[in-house]
């Protein structure tokens, strides 16, 4: 008989939409407006006061409260209306201290039936959500300091291997090292292992007093690539940490020569993102010194709180290795339950640190920490929170032990202060150094209010969009126009669904992707409804007719949706942020509507109509004035 399926078809069509309706149902379930109050560092910790404090804070200021939880070292406080939030936040911040970090955010209210088959809330992104915007600078000053200096070390270092006398070495300008001799002889000596081992530098020679002088200066072109790798290393870290941060749909992209924009939407706990991503934590491996070690050749440093000593030490200005050359650490405990942080290096930090171990045993090996760290505080400005920043280098040792023997890749770090310490350290060498510190310029909260205003209009798009379709069908195919409608209807419960399991995210260029899907996904029905009236035309019977209209508009419908599936997969390659939230719920859209116009629409109309005997399609009959 024709137009008829077999049972597990039919079975199948029901199971898909059955599915699509409870992994869409999370959706229903809007996330509770809320405040989150962490310790600004990792070693902090949140006591039952602060959290009264917060609490009677918020009802001295009218503010209802509908719940206050405490999980992971954080509190939790729900509040009862979105309007309350920036204002809350304003009036924690203020009173609680620079220990602590109150932070927009957004809890969700999914029951935990749903949660325990994986059944989640689409994750909504910044225009939709609200988060937080972050606006960085890279510290090229530093930076381009540092690579001098060790091109200093290493200049000092190459010149004694080859017996090469010089008085001193120095960095005398941002660009300029100057190299000091007492002969002639050592200094044409000197000029020619850099003409060949430092092409990037240019010479001049001089005489001052009784000293021959060389006067090296960085080239331009080299200068250019240094801050262009820096800013495109820190550029990479700062996506890696944003990755371990589980962040959906972040922004990580270059502002200028120097900035970078950072946008993470809907974060979970903004206390987190502004330390692991604004925390420019670097390592370096370095011998200590000797005593009669030249004043250019050391650098003394305290050990670091936690590190179980005092005072200071002195190391060599040559470093070992960095973390840079990190490309593996793992957070765990030692035999005496101490936390310590396993690292692997690459094979160049491996073969220095080989070659540096095995002739210097028995002398200490230091690990020094630096830290670049934005301390934040707060101050009220014409009723709103102002933040300013204040930029600070801290360099400590946190390890002074003896080389036992040979070692190379593979070592392990200790001293460090707490497990969440030791965590954070191994996040960090994990996700990749930063090349250069980088200091916050900007951080800006963005509140629920404009997101929700944004979710209001687009859900009316889509309404708005979806009625008229409705219409139409109805008015222009009757009966089958109303297939078509359901299907379209159980297309936005699929696409709803598909996005929520797979975690994608959704903006406001997604909405106005579904809204595209909603045109596209009739396309498919009046394509196979056209071809079922030019079937009507040519002579054959209802049911033929309806067989044919779909089997023969099956390849021009395929073929449409994949040319528009190759741009949108195109779209999600090249592009960013809202182009690919665009391309996202374009893609999905495509696949559910060739699953509801071919497989569902046609299920709907052989239920109704598949095997029984026809006189006439309920369609509209405008062959009658087309002859």
């Amino acid at each position: 008989m024709l137009n008829r399926f077999p049972l597990w078809k039919y079975l199948m069509v029901a199971i898909v939409v059955l599915l699509g309706l409870v992994y869409s149902l999370p959706n229903l379930y809007t996330a509770d407006y809320a405040l989150q109050i962490s310790p600004s560092t990792a070693t902090g910790t949140l006591t039952s006061d602060v959290e009264q404090q917060a609490l009677d804070l918020l009802e001295e200021g009218g503010i209802p409260v509908r719940l206050a939880e405490r999980d992971n070292g954080t509190l939790l406080i729900r509040l009862e209306n979105p309007e309350d939030q920036l204002v809350a936040r304003t009036l924690v911040q203020q009173n609680v201290g620079d220990d602590f970090v109150v932070a927009l955010n957004r809890a969700e209210t999914t029951p935990d039936w749903l949660q325990a088959i994986g059944a989640r809330p689409m994750a909504l992104g910044l225009d939709l959500s609200g988060g937080v915007h972050f606006l960085m600078e890279v510290d090229m000053e530093e930076y381009l300091s540092d690579r001098m200096s060790d091109y200093s070390a290493t200049l000092r270092r190459e010149l004694r291997d080859r017996n090469v006398r010089f008085a001193t070495i120095e960095q005398t300008d941002e660009r300029v090292i100057t190299a000091s001799f007492r002969t002639t002889e050592d200094r044409a000596a000197a000029e020619s292992h850099i003409r060949n081992q430092f092409p990037e530098f240019s010479r001049t020679s001089r005489s001052e007093g009784e000293l021959q002088q060389l006067r090296l200066f960085l080239s331009d072109d080299r200068l250019e690539q240094l801050q262009s790798n820096a800013l495109q290393q820190n550029l990479t870290t700062l996506s890696n940490r944003v990755n371990e941060l589980g962040v959906a749909e972040p922004l990580v992209q270059r502002q200028g020569s120097n900035r970078i924009v950072v946008e993470l939407p809907g974060i979970q706990d903004t206390a987190a993102a502004k330390r692991i991503i604004g925390r420019a934590a670097e390592l370096e491996f370095r011998l200590e010194a000797r005593s009669d070690a030249s004043p250019l050749d050391k650098e003394s440093f305290p050990f670091r709180e936690g590190s179980g000593r005092s005072g200071t030490a002195e190391l060599n200005t040559e470093v070992i290795a960095t973390g840079e050359n990190v490309t593996g650490a793992n957070f765990e405990y030692d035999e005496n339950n101490r936390p310590q942080v396993s690292v692997n290096l690459n094979s160049a930090g491996g073969s220095r640190m080989m070659q540096a171990t095995r002739q210097n045993v028995g002398r200490n090996m230091g690990v020094l920490f630096i830290e670049y760290n934005t301390l934040t505080t707060y101050s009220t400005v014409d009723g709103e929170l102002v933040a300013e920043y204040e930029n600070v280098v801290d360099k400590g040792i946190i390890s002074l032990a003896t080389i036992q023997s040979a070692f190379g890749p593979s070592f392990r770090i200790t001293g460090l202060n707490s497990a969440a310490e030791a965590s954070e350290l191994a996040l960090l060498l994990r996700a990749g150094a930063l090349a250069a510190p980088m200091y916050f310029v900007e951080e800006r909260t963005i509140g629920p209010s404009l997101g929700a205003d944004n979710i209001r209009m687009g859900v009316t798009s889509v309404i708005v969009g979806f009625m008229l379709v409705i219409a139409f069908m109805i008015f222009w195919y009757r009966t089958f126009g109303l297939f078509a409608n359901i299907a379209l209807g159980v297309n936005l419960l699929l696409i709803v669904a598909i996005m929520s399991t797979i975690g994608a995210t959704l903006t406001l260029p997604g909405i106005a992707g579904i809204v595209l899907t909603v045109g596209m996904a009739v396309d498919a029905n009046v394509l196979i409804f056209s071809r079922i009236r030019e079937e009507l035309v040519n002579g054959l019977s209802p049911q033929q007719a309806i067989k044919a209209g779909f089997d023969r508009a099956f390849v021009t419908i395929l073929d449409a949706n994949i040319t528009t599936l190759i741009v949108a997969v195109i779209l999600f390659a090249v592009g960013t942020g809202a182009v690919r939230g665009f391309a996202v719920t374009l893609t999905v859209g495509i696949l559910t509507s060739l699953f509801t116009a071919i497989l569902g629409t046609r299920s709907l109309v052989n239920l109704f109509y598949g095997g029984r005997d026809l006189k006439r399609v309920p369609i509209w009959e405008v062959w009658a004035w087309r002859k």
